[in-house]
């Protein structure tokens, strides 16, 4: 069974477990998710379960999104997402973080990492800095562009300052280590990406599985 949750990254605490060993942990809050629509191979050409969750007024809900939970009988929601699953469900159904996940589960976690806005080479890609003595005038600075007049131009790729951060990545095989159901809270060992509040999805892990 393919297990999914959508929920926004609380922050991150200490736990330990039965041997007094600390174990860094991030605590995610996950509201209920509701089945919006079943898609099939016969319709879709795949097979995956879009749902939603998360509070929001009405008013602030297009009528296109407003349509979907209007035919799957349900409030109109902040979040809508797709995962691919075999399982079917049905229309309406609500889904906790309880239903999907156990301890000791493996896990891949998705969303926007923290943005750092524009930065130099240096913390960007870890390069190293120009001599550091007295009137070197070349501390934090790119370097060399490349070759002269073969090609004569800065080649695609060339790894320069420029906007960091705030992109979709994704941290893989992490544990399960604590699942509240009826508080809607997921914990797992280390971190996730993204700052306090962000949008996250968990999902099974793709390696684990294998």
């Amino acid at each position: 069974m393919a297990k999914f949750v959508i929920g926004r990254k609380s922050g991150m605490t200490q736990l330990f477990d039965e041997n007094g060993n600390v174990i860094p942990a991030t605590v995610i809050e996950v509201e209920p998710m509701y089945v919006l629509q079943n898609k099939t191979v016969e319709t879709d050409g795949y097979k995956a379960v879009k749902v939603g969750s998360g509070a929001i007024r009405e008013k602030l809900v297009n009528k296109p999104d407003k349509g979907q939970f209007t035919k799957a009988g349900v409030e109109v929601k902040r979040v809508i997402r797709e995962f691919k699953t075999e399982d079917d469900f049905e229309l309406g159904q609500e889904i906790k973080v309880s239903d999907m996940f156990a301890v000791g589960d493996q896990v891949d976690v998705s969303g926007v990492s923290k943005g750092k806005g524009f930065q130099g080479n240096i913390k960007r890609h870890g390069q190293k800095g120009g001599p550091s003595g007295h009137g070197s005038m070349y501390h934090r600075r790119v370097g060399s562009m490349g070759a002269t007049s073969t090609p004569g131009r800065v080649m695609p790729g060339k790894k320069m300052p420029g906007h960091m951060g705030a992109v979709n990545c994704t941290v893989q095989n992490l544990s399960v280590v604590m699942v509240d159901g009826d508080r809607g809270i997921l914990v797992l060992k280390g971190a996730i990406p993204g700052p306090k509040g962000g949008l996250v999805t968990v999902e099974t892990s793709v390696k684990a599985a294998k």
